[in-house]
């Protein structure tokens, strides 16, 4: 079980496990895995707040940082970001700002009174926000790797977290994407199959990280999607993987900040409630499917626009589903792979990083079986 990307980054299992809670990489930290904070959410400030607290929570042991710098999107050439969300604001169709208010108001979700307003305009997708978030993981020592969950990341920003000694691994959703990770000089593919939560190709992980492993060898691979247990776990490192990357695992553990009605919406779900769909970030991303998802899926309405345009529609609706769960439950963003079917329990962090330890043992020790001619 123990890998060289173990020994490269200081951690008994190589379990990662990525999160937008710091409670949660904090616990699986501790565990002997690693958790990975989604950084997409914060501005620079806010996530110095978040990595602080998670330095004084986990000692010396190592944790990551997760980005989003798209291959190709609108505005990438801009790299101030107040601009660019002027500029990108500018680009959105009216029809595309009506529809979305629409299907809300048709849900009764509550708008947010002015005054109660934080900064929800934020264009976390591009290169221009993720710049000053790199700063601040680079002012924490315990941060020890960077992952970047679209595209290959610019040769500057490969550069700059090399330079400062930290690994930098990339998704790739196909061998070509994969191939171009490898070429850029990547440290580490997360290579995601499409049951897998999040931005994802059309090809499912039992196809393609066998691929995917060959084709960049010796570049390590962790495997993710589908990954919810530690016979998954032990199938995908009999592949090839050097580790696997986790998500949707973690939304139902104790130290999940998960407002309790959306909780429960992911408790209730089984593996056949996701769909890959382009309605709220521009790009096909497994969730869990729900009226806004069928909605933008409709005859006679808007096509989803690309990315980060369609991200500035669906704004509106990510702010109030956190505002407000239990009215926005059948429109709220709830991102997840088809793995969420097995998590019908919450239970502790550190408990899942165990079982998943000694699910792997047993079914590791069950293939060691004799081969007569």
């Amino acid at each position: 079980m123990h890998t060289e990307i173990c020994d490269r980054l200081g951690i008994e299992f190589p379990i990662f496990a990525f999160t937008h809670c710091r409670d949660v990489v904090a616990a699986v930290t501790n565990a002997g895995g690693i958790g990975v904070l989604g950084a997409i959410a914060f501005t620079p400030e806010q996530l110095e707040v978040e990595l602080t607290w998670i330095d004084e929570h986990v000692g010396d042991k190592p944790y990551g940082v997760d980005i989003v710098i798209p291959a190709k999107y609108e505005g990438m050439d801009e790299m101030d970001p107040d601009k660019l969300e002027a500029q990108i604001r500018g680009l959105v169709p009216a029809e595309h700002k009506e529809f979305a208010m629409k299907i809300l108001a048709d849900h009764h979700v509550p708008e947010i009174p002015e005054d109660e307003r934080t900064s929800n305009g934020m264009i976390g997708w591009t290169a221009a926000h993720a710049a000053g978030l790199i700063d601040v993981a680079l002012r924490h020592p315990n941060v020890k790797l960077i992952a970047n969950a679209l595209g290959t990341p610019p040769d500057d920003v490969i550069a700059k977290v090399q330079g400062a000694g930290l690994l930098i691994g990339a998704l790739a959703g196909s061998v070509k994407h994969a191939l171009n990770h490898k070429a850029a000089g990547l440290d580490f593919i997360i290579c995601q199959g499409s049951e897998g939560g999040g931005h994802t190709g059309d090809v499912g992980s039992i196809v393609l990280w066998p691929e995917v492993i060959d084709a960049v060898y010796p570049t390590p691979v962790l495997a993710a999607g589908g990954v919810g247990s530690g016979r998954q776990m032990a199938a995908a490192m009999a592949l090839g993987a050097q580790g696997v990357w986790s998500g949707t695992l973690w939304l139902t553990v104790e130290e999940a900040d998960i407002p309790p009605k959306q909780m429960e919406t992911y408790l209730a779900a089984s593996s056949r409630d996701t769909v890959r769909s382009r309605s709220f970030t521009g790009k096909p991303c497994r969730m869990l499917r729900n009226d806004w998802t069928d909605a933008w899926e409709a005859e006679d309405t808007p096509d989803p626009l690309p990315m980060p345009l369609q991200m500035m529609v669906a704004i509106e609706a990510v702010s109030r589903g956190h505002r407000y769960p239990e009215q926005a439950r059948d429109v709220n963003f709830n991102p997840c792979g088809q793995v969420i079917g097995r998590a019908t329990t919450v239970r502790k962090a550190k408990d899942v990083v165990f079982s998943m330890v000694e699910e792997f043992i047993e079914a590791s020790e069950r293939l060691n079986i004799e081969v007569t001619a």
